[in-house]
């Protein structure tokens, strides 16, 4: 026969004050919730570790690529260098064609923070520009600041009703995310063709693209002749705006909870749905916002092409970075600056700019190989040693300060 098991005294607790679950942060302590936690991934140095890696390691094989074609690995990326940074106009050109990967970067780091697939930053980018390109020719008269920040809101707009629609649809319809963004992305580029072949044609048109807005709403020009405006700056203070947002805000911890585990966030009454709709919508008008820049900076009109794919880059621009909107802007420097510099790479060695996009899908897919579980096992090794060695503590300290 088993012994009978004496049941322990268990402790009165009827009228005790309930201790608080340490998941179960309300909306005072998002903000210090949502710091610890930014707080230990600065603890973990392979965070930064990671793209830094991938992009050595990518630089290595396409060295290797060019050894084999022939051509002298050096003269290949000093080229490369020569045409993105290698003077003023270089360098401003290099400054304006990432801001678009910028805006569009920030729009798939929130939406991907709360695990909603954006496939359309590329619609809602086009989207707030069709925004921009019609309200802009009737600001003539205007005020330039007054002019500028109309056209600015109304891309914003634009691009947060349709990223607004994709997150409707997913949290009221449960229709997939990544579907309905790919199909608006064709609906987009469509209303954009009729628009410049239709309603907002110039006149004589041998070629389509709309009336140019007025130039109560063309951002200023910081070094005529050359592109450089405060389209960055915009950009640089939005980077900085978000990650205050995701990292230091209740609403913001509210979405990345939402992303790391739906079901919890859901029994610690926050809202999923009511999440999910806005952060889509936030994400498309951070897109559209970038449209709206684009039409307000440099092209003063829409035409038929618009967008080279800056929505569909992005998603690498965002992964490189982590989801880090600081790094978003280092990301879409270094993107730009491939973009820039692969002209002068063809001009000088007769290697295809096709290279530039080879380097950056071997970034996303060595990227990917870091996250394997072999290489978590080596971040784990690290941590404990780093424990032991007393690593730990000094990286606490500096995180804190």
């Amino acid at each position: 026969m088993r012994p009978a098991v004496r049941d322990e005294p268990r402790p009165h607790t009827r009228g005790a004050p309930r201790r608080a679950h340490p998941r179960s942060a309300g909306p005072a302590d998002g903000g210090a919730v949502a710091l610890r936690a930014q707080t230990q991934s600065a603890r973990d140095p392979f965070v930064l570790l990671k793209p830094l890696a991938a992009l050595a390691a990518a630089v290595a094989l396409i060295a290797l690529v060019v050894l084999a074609l022939g051509a002298s690995p050096v003269r290949v990326f000093a080229a490369l260098w020569e045409g993105a940074f290698g003077n003023w106009f270089a360098l401003t050109d290099t400054l304006t064609k990432s801001t678009p990967l910028v805006f569009t970067g920030l729009a798939i780091a929130v939406a991907f923070s709360a695990s909603l697939w954006n496939i359309g930053a590329d619609g809602q980018l086009i989207i707030g520009a069709l925004a921009a390109g019609a309200v802009g020719p009737m600001l003539g008269g205007w005020p330039r600041p007054l002019g500028i920040a109309t056209v600015l809101v109304s891309g914003a707009i634009g691009g947060a009703l349709w990223g607004g629609v994709c997150g409707w649809l997913r949290a009221r319809r449960a229709t997939s995310e990544v579907i309905s963004t790919i199909m608006l992305n064709f609906v987009a580029m469509q209303l954009l063709s009729w628009a410049v072949h239709g309603p907002l044609m110039e006149p004589p048109g041998a070629y389509p693209k709309s009336v140019a807005i007025a130039r109560a709403a063309r951002m200023y020009m910081f070094d005529p002749p050359s592109r450089l405006n405060p389209a960055m700056l915009l950009a640089l203070g939005l980077a900085l705006g978000c990650h205050f947002f995701l990292f230091r805000s209740t609403a913001g911890f509210e979405l990345r909870a939402l992303g790391r585990n739906r079901r919890a966030a859901t029994f610690f009454a926050i809202p999923a749905d009511a999440v999910a709709i806005w952060a889509m919508a936030l994400s498309g008008a951070l897109a559209g916002l970038g449209g709206a820049v684009q039409v307000s900076a440099i092209t003063h009109r829409l035409y038929e092409k618009m967008s080279p794919g800056w929505g569909y880059e992005a998603i690498a621009v965002a992964l490189v970075a982590r989801l880090n909107p600081p790094w978003i802007v280092a990301s879409a420097i270094f993107f730009g600056a491939l973009d820039s510099g692969s002209q002068a790479m063809q001009r000088a060695e007769g290697i295809s700019p096709v290279l530039v996009q080879v380097i950056q899908g071997l970034v996303i897919l060595i990227l990917l190989a870091l996250d394997t579980p072999a290489f978590s096992r080596l971040r784990e090794s690290f941590g404990r040693f780093a424990q032991s060695e007393g690593y730990e503590q000094s990286l606490t300290e500096g995180s804190d300060a």
